[in-house]
């Protein structure tokens, strides 16, 4: 009976990812090498690779990711040394870390009009300054946003790792007589070196594959991103031509993965940690502090805007407070349909997506599955990593156009389980395995089956977890664009869709009070995890 009720779980879980991964797969692979006529072709790569507009956007992609994925490592590690190696009170900290991680709470698309009403010769920054800093559109103002939009990922991976770092080799150091830099090198750098290479090639995937920031200041500065999109939506569609470049899209994707699966032979393990504190030196500290503020102020300034522009009869002629904006949104029927779908799909993705990444984890790491059987799941989370998201929507799009699944809700919840299917898998893993290995032969020994034993006993402990699961795939669900800007119909658009369809529009009130939306969701949902987190400790 336990193995009957695992196989079937895994056999349903292998049929959803069948579904939603080999045959989206295939559709792809098949557009991009058929003809019109439905004949085998190599036209379409024909027509993709004799033009220019596929090696410009390639190349500038390529410059502006590596760019700005240096530029966020760099920024990401000062705000974590701050954090792990400096003497500042615990409060501050805290703020540190909150501050650092803000941007994932709003859709990147936010990212490139709040640039434009803060860095703009009306913006809110170049009146207080009285000085334009650069040209937001294009190049320089890319390397912004993605750099904004990749620090807090960047953040928290150097954070986690650098808490793991024994810190009585700076003590070694010193008592060897090295100097303050060597000693930096050797006992904080040297260990770092495979989380700060996974930093840089994490942060260009993250770049290279983003839709929302080109979409809003790319200006005529082609990226991949913005290329595929005009082939796929714009006024002369090409599905066919479309599906070539989702496949040139895939190739950094997976080069990345396999660089990040390299890279992790690099990470250094120590056989103890020792807790200790640092020693005291106030000039450390002020110095770091100093760096990090003046990265949070920098990074966060151009979300005041956000803030500022839709309560004010009309920005920047006439500043006056007025809550008509924000009444009008309120009192616009379709506004508020497109926020309820915002929630419904992000709840439901939320809802399902923890269903179905606690199962795999449960059948890979709680049953006595077979090891093969076992990878298949982990190579299916290695797969979901690689996946852009707009690879993921084209994909969905060309399999489900002439089915019953076109354009619905459950089309956009199913892209995002699989979109946002492999770091709560790990993240549900990693406690699984940590938990007593003997509870299922125990409840066994009792007569419990195996689904009661998950019921009764793993979940319980699970908790914390699953709501992290929860929350994680919730956020991600009302921020997300890439994917769902190709599969979301008239009556199914969210606030993402939405904003990018205002911006043709130039109604930025709108798309400044659909982001404030968005971010009081999410940070409502973080509110009542932290509420929740808080209680169980207490307990």
């Amino acid at each position: 009976m336990r193995n009957k009720q695992i196989n079937t779980v895994y056999l349903a879980i292998l049929l959803f990812f069948a579904a939603f991964i080999i045959i989206p797969a295939v559709v792809i692979f098949t557009n991009a090498f058929n003809s019109s006529n439905g004949s085998l072709s190599f036209a379409a790569f024909q027509a993709v690779f004799s033009g220019n507009s596929l090696k410009t956007a390639f190349f500038n992609s390529c410059k502006v990711s590596v760019l700005s994925a240096l530029i966020t490592t760099v920024l990401a590690f000062v705000l974590a040394y701050t954090e792990n190696f400096t003497n500042l009170p615990g409060p501050f900290k805290k703020i540190l870390r909150t501050l650092a991680v803000f941007p994932m709470l709003l859709p990147t698309i936010t990212y490139g009009f709040a640039i434009i009403y803060s860095f703009g010769k009306n913006g809110l920054i170049t009146k207080i300054t009285h000085h334009q800093f650069f040209d937001f559109y294009g190049f320089k103002g890319l390397v912004f946003g993605y750099v904004i939009y990749t620090l807090p990922i960047s953040f928290t991976l150097i954070k986690n790792t650098m808490k793991y770092i024994d810190r009585r080799y700076l003590v070694v150091c010193k008592i060897m007589g090295d100097s303050s830099l060597k000693a930096f090198w050797t006992a904080i750098l040297t260990p770092l070196l495979g989380t700060l290479a996974v930093s840089v090639v994490q942060s260009f995937f993250l770049s290279f594959t983003d839709f929302g920031i080109p979409a809003s200041i790319g200006g005529t500065y082609d990226v991949v991103a913005s290329l595929l999109y005009q082939t796929m939506l714009g006024s002369l569609p090409d599905f066919h031509q479309g599906a070539v470049i989702a496949l040139v899209m895939l190739a950094p994707s997976i080069v990345s993965i396999l660089l990040l699966n390299y890279l992790q032979r690099f990470n250094v393990r120590y056989n103890k940690i020792t807790p200790m504190k640092m020693r005291k030196n106030v000039f450390r500290d002020a110095i770091w502090t100093l760096l990090s503020s003046i990265i949070l102020v920098c990074m966060l300034s151009i979300f005041i805007v956000i803030f500022v522009a839709p309560f004010v009869k009309d920005w920047p002629n006439d500043l006056n407070f007025t809550w008509a904006n924000l009444n009008s949104v309120l009192k616009d029927k379709q506004l508020i349909r497109v926020f309820n779908n915002s929630i419904l799909t992000s709840f439901l993705t939320a809802l399902f997506g923890t269903g179905l990444v606690y199962c795999s984890a449960l059948v890979t790491s709680r049953s006595h599955l077979h090891p093969r059987a076992s990878m298949v799941i982990e190579a299916i989370a290695q797969i979901t990593n690689t996946i852009p998201g707009m690879v993921l929507g084209i994909a969905f799009l060309l399999t489900f156009k002439k089915t019953p699944l076109h354009t619905t809700m459950a089309i956009i919840v199913f892209c995002n389980m699989i979109h946002f299917f492999a770091t709560p898998y790990l993240m549900m893993k990693a406690t699984l395995d940590k938990m007593n290995a003997s509870w299922e032969t125990t409840a066994a020994i009792l007569g419990d089956n195996w689904i009661k034993t998950v019921v009764r006993i793993i979940t319980p402990n699970s908790k914390g977890t699953l709501l992290e699961v929860f929350c994680y795939l919730f956020i991600n669900g009302m921020v997300t664009v890439s994917a769902v800007v190709f599969i979301a119909g008239a009556r199914t658009m969210v606030i993402t869709t939405k904003i990018q369809e205002l911006q043709h529009f130039s109604k930025f009130n709108e798309i400044f009070i659909l982001s404030l939306l968005i971010l009081v969701t999410n940070l409502a949902i973080k509110t009542v995890k932290g509420i929740f987190n808080h209680s169980r400790k207490d307990y």
